[in-house]
């Protein structure tokens, strides 16, 4: 494996502007939220005075508790000892349940948040710094998480579902025999198929699943994995939920930031409910009020406020946090100084930052995860046979392929001087036409409009020509752009960590902590 180049996000056309102007501190309001020592010093201090020792203590705990039929390693039960102390912190990321842990991206994300925590206490000998991944075990909607693919082969799974899916047990296990088909022959197939049968044992959870994986890959590093879905923890948000169920104060006090990200962006990532909880049941559903009572949609249940305020103080396990307020709970019941995320995370993350204030919980560092992206030799000699480069791939490849179906075309170049000298002669024509009458001066530029326009269908029609006459080209150039987008799309959104970690084990991982940039969000490509 040989890291062959590493892009910044800023000269990558795909990557939102948002994003972009965000990581460029050119967001009003955000510039002290970006990565930065000083802006890790200041938050140090923010959260140390925010965070009591009552939350450590519980923290600790439940984080115990919730890890206590894995094998730990010493890094990990150092890591829950040392979220005692007051002058421990922890950075933080977050995702779904997938099956097998679902796109490459998953493991990317708690790669840098490890390293992340690592160069926190390279710059920060004085403080301890403990990386968590917070499972998104509430979430209900099962088909997003219920499969993965490979280069190969698409896998998933059918089970019943409608509530939490972190409380979905495991009953079809037919992917796995179809999995240790894929993979029985290669070099690590026997740990990856291992590692499968051990987390998706019938009767698991999904939740208990993700956590025995996530503790194969990761334990060693000192990992910490966290289960929303804990009473203890929800104790701690009941007065924020309570405001929420009477004062719709998230929709309130986001208002301000969506209306202005609205304008300046065109759309936010997620639009914010008047109410941003669900309640529990059966089923996960969202509440809503119509101004008399609290209605569990989809649901025949429904509260009076005394009622529901009444359910909250007594069962706060009932209740769910949607997309925006998740956030919210994972900064109170946490002494976090950063959230690590997608592009799209980190979007609406933006929108809550006057809420943070009003509540008064710190608002974290927000730091856009690094992308990878592993290349074949093989496809790395097409690429440079075609004399293109690996940025071609991460603009407009229909802008590539077209200049090189027409970098040697004889017709084009004859065109475009053709095109030139007619440009010229309407610019001397137009200049003598200003001195005459003034209807005479317009019928010369439209003129000059009309004769271009013929060039630009000429050029389009040459383009039309060559494509069907260069059709082998073209397929070189289309099949070379899927093996660097599977499915036309950025690699890690698609394959399981599965492809590469069958050639190359837990090799493949250190090389990706290795590579990692955590003071920058870059796309970074391997050759393998």
């Amino acid at each position: 494996m040989k890291t062959i180049n590493k892009i910044s996000f800023n000269d990558i056309e795909s990557i939102p502007q948002l994003v972009k102007d965000f990581l460029n501190q050119k967001i009003e309001g955000f510039e002290e939220n970006t990565f930065s020592l000083e802006h890790f010093r200041k938050q140090i201090h923010l959260k140390k005075d925010a965070f009591t020792q009552s939350q450590r203590e519980t923290l600790s705990g439940t984080l115990a508790r919730q890890m206590e039929e894995l094998k730990l390693s010493s890094g990990q039960k150092e890591n829950l000892e040392k979220l005692k102390l007051p002058d421990t912190f922890t950075i933080t990321t977050g995702h779904q349940l997938n099956l097998f842990s679902g796109p490459v991206f998953f493991v990317y994300k708690i790669l840098q948040t490890i390293k992340t925590c690592t160069w926190l206490k390279e710059n920060f000998p004085d403080f301890n710094f403990v990386p968590v991944y917070w499972m998104a075990s509430e979430d209900h909607d099962f088909a997003e998480i219920n499969h993965f693919r490979t280069e190969n082969n698409y896998y998933e799974i059918n089970e019943k579902s409608g509530g939490p899916v972190g409380r979905i047990k495991i009953s079809d296990t037919f992917f796995i025999s179809e999995f240790e088909k894929e993979f029985k022959d290669s070099v690590f197939g026997t740990e990856l198929i291992l590692m499968l049968k051990e987390a998706y044992k019938t009767d698991n959870t999904l939740t208990q699943a993700i956590r025995i994986l996530v503790n194969r890959l990761f334990s060693e590093f000192g990992l910490l994995i966290m289960d929303g879905d804990a009473r203890e923890l929800k104790e701690q948000v009941k007065e924020i939920f309570r405001d929420e169920l009477e004062n719709f104060s998230l929709y309130q006090q986001s208002k301000e930031k969506v209306d202005f990200l609205t304008a300046r962006y065109g759309k936010v990532q997620v639009n914010p409910r008047e109410i941003n909880l669900f309640y529990l049941s059966e089923t996960r559903d969202r509440i809503d009020f119509d101004g008399q009572k609290y209605n569990i949609v989809d649901t025949p249940i429904s509260f009076t406020k005394e009622e529901i305020l009444n359910e909250l103080e007594k069962h706060p396990e009932k209740f769910s946090p949607n997309a925006l307020m998740r956030p919210v709970y994972q900064e109170k019941v946490l002494p976090n100084l950063a959230y690590i995320g997608g592009n799209a995370e980190i979007m609406y993350w933006l929108e809550l930052k006057d809420y943070f204030s009003r509540i008064g919980i710190p608002f974290p560092l927000l730091i856009p995860r690094n992308s990878m992206l592993f290349l074949k030799e093989k496809t790395l000699g097409k690429i440079s046979k075609l004399n293109l480069k690996i940025e071609d791939f991460f603009g407009s490849f229909t802008d590539v392929t077209n200049q090189k179906i027409l970098q040697d075309s004889t017709v084009l170049k004859l065109l475009e001087e053709k095109e030139a000298l007619l440009e010229k002669g309407f610019s001397e024509l137009k200049a003598v036409a200003e001195t005459t009458e003034r209807s005479f001066g317009n019928m010369v530029k439209a003129e000059e409009v009309r004769q271009l326009k013929s060039f630009k269908r000429m050029k389009k029609r040459l383009l039309h020509a060559e494509k069907i006459k260069q059709n082998e080209l073209l397929e070189r150039l289309e099949n070379l752009f899927l093996e660097v987008h599977p499915s036309k799309t950025w690699q890690e959104r698609i394959y399981n960590f599965s492809v590469f970690f069958s050639d190359y084990g837990y090799a493949w991982l250190e090389n990706c902590l290795e590579e990692m940039v955590v003071q920058e969000s870059r796309l970074i490509i391997v050759a393998i």
